[in-house]
């Protein structure tokens, strides 16, 4: 047996890690001297302290590195395990990403002295006939799925696009789950409604317009620069956002030359 001190030096884990280890349970020393306190550790625990420091290495907490433990002998549920992990890591990643493009947008809007405003105008909005898709979404961020619901459900129709995309966010507030998002594109034509695309005539409408290039994390700051200019002109609001996507992901991968258009419906 080893003492916890030859145990540590041997594992590469300081004794206060062990300590911690034994008090959650994940690797207890075979014995205890009732009279000295002497911790003493087995040479076979070595390939376990092993595999405690690879799971924590790939960022399992504690209580999870504990529950792959008593399936060590299990493959079907440490794949499932180690899969689960994957994909959260992997959207953490993303998540991280995003963050550092925002800081990366930031630094180089102070770099150039570049400010935040954001031009508005008034503009008609002419009649559109369209194609449609609505649903309450989990998140906004997942209105991918109803471009995707469009054009699979009317890839037979030969359907002749004639305008760009756009998004009609009807909640009343934001929210941070199940919102109500409508997508839209303009169509020359007139066809017949599938199982989730609807085809009908949007009226014309008096909008206020912001355009601005960027990554969609510029959402806010245009909303807000529509805000304080509906104030100033004496305007209400009287509809629901809508975010035409002039280039968006289909034309490039870089979120930096996206070009979006903000509008919404206004009365004085």
């Amino acid at each position: 047996m080893l003492k916890i001190g030859e145990f540590s030096r041997l594992s590469r884990v300081s004794v206060r890690m062990l300590r911690y280890y034994d008090e959650n349970n994940l690797l207890k020393p075979v014995k205890i001297d009732s009279f000295t306190g002497y911790r003493y550790y087995s040479e076979s625990q070595l390939s376990i302290i092993s595999m405690i420091i690879n799971l924590k290495d790939m960022g399992f907490a504690v209580a999870a590195i504990g529950e792959i433990l008593k399936c060590e002998n299990n493959p079907q549920d440490l794949e499932k395990m180690f899969a689960l992990q994957k994909a959260q890591l992997l959207e953490e990643s993303l998540e991280l990403k995003k963050r550092i493009r925002l800081l990366d947008t930031a630094l180089d809007r102070l770099r150039k002295g570049i400010s935040m405003n954001y031009t508005c105008e008034i503009k008609e909005l002419k009649a559109r006939y369209v194609a449609s898709v609505r649903r309450v979404l989990p998140k906004y961020d997942e209105e991918g799925r109803l471009w995707h619901t469009l054009f699979s459900e009317t890839a037979g129709m030969n359907m002749s696009v004639c305008g760009v995309g756009m998004a009609i966010l009807h909640d009343q507030e934001y929210k941070e789950s199940d919102v109500d998002v409508e997508i839209q594109i303009e169509v020359a034509g007139h066809y017949e409604d599938t199982a989730n695309v609807k085809f009908k005539t949007e009226p014309a409408m008096t909008v206020v317009s912001s355009t601005f290039k960027g990554p969609y994390s510029n959402f806010s700051d245009v909303y807000a620069g529509l805000a304080a200019w509906a104030a100033e002109k004496k305007y209400e609001f009287d509809g629901p956002m809508m975010d035409i996507y002039h280039v968006g992901p289909n034309e490039t991968r870089n979120p930096d030359e996206f070009v979006t258009e903000v509008c919404c419906p206004i009365k004085k």
